[in-house]
C-alpha cells in the first residue's frame, strides 16, 4: 500500500534510554481510520534486541530514580500533565481515528480526563506514607524495580496513565508497550515526558506485538513486574509465562458485569445508565454494564424504555458532534461482535432490538446497537463481547438477581437500583465485583479499579494504583537503650 506523507502518521522509532532510536526491524503494521478506511498510521514493530536495550536501560537507571526524591518525581508528573492538556485537542482527534469513540467523548474521556490524571497522581504521591511505623519497626514502601506496562487499544492514555504515572511515582523505572494498533497517544506521551526531562532509563517506550514484545518482556528475567491490560485469554497466558520467575503481577482483564434493578427502582434512570454505559466507546470498554438484570414484572416496561433509549443512539461520522455511536476500531473486531449475536440467537436467545440495516452508515467498522433477551447461563451472558450488545435476564427476587450476576466467571463491576440507597447498598455488599454503582453514583477516579475471579488481579487508580507499585520491606529496630530487649 502506497500513501504519501501527508496521510500518514510513522511511528518509525523506539523511545529507549531517554532517545529515540530507529526501528531496525523492517517489519510494520498499517493502522486505518475505523470510519473512512483510509490509512492512518504505520508502525514500525521492535523486536527482542530493542526490549534486551529498553531492560538494561531502566535497570541502569532504577537506583537513582528510586533515590530521587518524591517532591522531584511528583514534579515531573504535574509538568507532564500540563504538557499532555495542551495537546489533548489534537490527540482526540488521533484517538477518534484510530478507535471510533465519537470526538466529543474522546476530548474528554480518552484526552482530557488522563492528562488531568497526572496532576492528581503527583498531589497523591506528596502524600503517600512511603515510611510509616509499626511497633518497634519502620515500614518501607520501596520501588519494586523495573516494570513492564503492557496497555490495549480501547482507552489508550488512560490505560497508560493509569501504569506509567504510579509506577513513576512510586519510584520505579518503565518499559512501556503500547498497543500498536492506536500508537497516537504513546507516541505524546513519550514526547511529554522527553520534553520535561525526564532522565535516561526511568521510561522507555517499544512499539511491537505481544507474542514478540510482549513476551520478551515478560519472560525477560531483569523485569520485576508486568502490569498488563487486556482480555483475559491473553491475561491467563502472560502470568504463565511470569510463573516460572514469580514475577509480581498486577492484571486488569475482562468483564461481563450486570446492572442489577431491584423491585421499586427508578427504571427510567436505570436504562439510561445501563444503555450509558453499555454503549460507551461502542462496548469497547472491560467494565462496560453489558447484562441488565430486571424483575420478571417490569419487563415489558423496560423493554419499551430500553427500545427508547436505543434509538438514540445514532450511528455515523465520530468527528460529527451529533453522533453517539461510532464504529468499532477494526474490522477484526466487528466480525467477532457480529460471531456473538449470530450465534446467541441460534442458541434461542431473542433480539429485543437492533437498529435496522438502514442505519447503519455506508463506511466504518459498526455494529448496530443490539439487545437481546437471553437465559442467565447462555454463552452471550457469560462471555465478554466487547461491542455494543446488552443482554437483558429476568430474575425472580433479590436471591436470584444476585446470584445471576455473581454468575460468571468475572467480576470487574456491578450496579445496582432500588428504591433506597440502603436497600441498594445491602445489595452491592453481595456482588463479587470489583467496584459496585449505587443508585447512579458517579465514578469515583481515586477509588480502586480492578476485578474479582478472572477479571484480574490488583488494583489501578489513586494510592491503590501507587501500592501495586511497591514493596514492603520491614526495619526491626532495636528497643531504646535502657528498654530491655527480648528476642525470639
Amino acid at each position: 500500500m502506497t500513501v504519501s506523507e501527508n496521510q500518514v502518521r510513522r511511528h518509525q522509532h523506539q523511545f529507549i534510554d531517554g532517545q529515540w532510536r530507529a526501528a531496525r526491524s523492517d517489519r510494520y503494521v498499517c493502522n486505518v481510520d475505523s470510519f473512512t478506511g483510509e490509512p492512518i498510521s504505520e508502525v514500525v514493530l521492535g523486536d527482542v534486541a530493542d526490549v534486551n536495550a529498553a531492560v538494561a536501560a531502566a535497570r541502569r537507571a532504577a537506583a537513582s530514580w528510586a533515590e530521587t526524591s518524591a517532591a522531584s518525581r511528583c514534579d515531573l508528573l504535574r509538568r507532564v500533565s500540563v504538557r499532555l492538556n495542551a495537546r489533548a485537542a489534537e490527540l482526540a482527534v488521533e484517538v477518534t481515528r484510530e478507535v471510533g469513540m465519537p470526538l466529543k467523548l474522546s476530548n474528554r474521556i480518552q484526552t482530557q480526563a488522563p492528562a488531568a490524571a497526572w496532576a492528581t497522581y503527583a498531589s497523591l504521591g506528596e502524600t503517600f506514607e512511603f515510611e510509616s511505623s509499626e511497633g518497634s519497626s519502620t515500614v518501607r514502601r520501596v520501588p519494586v524495580g523495573v516494570v513492564a506496562c503492557i496497555t490495549p487499544w480501547n482507552y489508550p492514555l488512560h490505560q497508560m496513565t493509569a501504569k506509567v504515572a504510579p509506577a513513576l511515582i512510586a519510584g520505579c523505572t518503565v518499559i512501556l508497550k503500547p498497543s500498536e494498533i492506536a500508537p497516537a497517544a504513546a507516541q505524546v506521551l513519550a514526547e511529554s515526558l522527553e520534553a520535561e526531562g525526564c532522565p535516561a532509563g526511568v521510561f522507555n517506550m517499544i512499539f511491537g506485538t505481544g507474542s514478540t514484545v510482549g513476551e520478551a518482556l515478560v519472560l525477560h528475567e531483569h523485569v520485576d513486574m508486568v502490569s498488563f491490560t487486556g482480555s483475559t485469554a491473553v491475561g491467563t497466558h502472560v502470568a504463565r509465562l511470569a510463573a516460572g520467575q514469580m514475577k509480581r503481577l498486577s492484571m486488569e482483564l475482562g468483564g461481563k458485569s450486570a446492572s442489577v434493578l431491584l423491585d421499586g427502582a427508578d427504571l427510567a434512570r436505570a436504562v439510561r445508565h445501563a444503555v450509558s454505559s453499555c454503549f460507551l466507546n461502542s462496548g469497547q470498554t472491560c467494565s462496560a454494564l453489558t447484562r441488565l438484570v430486571i424483575p420478571r414484572a417490569v419487563l415489558p416496561e423496560v423493554d419499551r424504555l430500553l427500545c427508547e433509549e436505543m434509538e438514540k443512539l445514532r450511528m455515523g461520522d465520530p468527528m460529527d458532534s451529533a453522533t453517539r455511536l461510532g464504529p468499532l476500531a477494526t474490522q477484526l473486531q466487528r466480525d467477532r461482535v457480529n460471531t456473538h449475536v449470530d450465534r446467541a440467537l441460534t442458541a434461542g436467545a431473542k433480539m429485543l432490538y437492533r437498529a435496522p440495516t438502514s442505519a447503519l452508515p455506508s463506511t466504518g467498522y459498526f455494529v448496530a446497537p443490539t439487545a437481546l433477551h437471553v437465559e442467565p447461563d447462555m454463552s452471550i451472558a457469560q462471555e465478554e463481547v466487547f461491542g455494543p450488545v446488552l443482554s437483558v435476564i429476568t430474575h425472580e427476587g433479590v436471591d436470584d438477581a444476585v446470584a445471576i450476576a455473581n454468575g460468571t466467571r468475572y467480576g470487574l463491576a456491578g450496579a445496582v437500583w432500588a428504591q433506597d440507597k440502603g436497600t441498594a447498598l445491602q445489595v452491592a455488599r453481595r456482588l463479587r465485583a470489583g467496584q459496585v454503582d449505587v443508585n447512579g453514583a458517579v465514578y469515583n477516579t481515586t477509588a480502586p479499579f480492578g476485578g474479582f475471579g478472572l477479571s484480574g488481579v490488583g488494583r489501578e487508580n489513586g494510592r491503590y494504583g501507587i501500592d501495586e507499585f511497591v514493596e514492603l520491606q520491614a526495619l526491626q529496630l532495636p528497643p531504646a537503650q535502657g528498654a530491655g530487649s527480648k528476642q525470639s
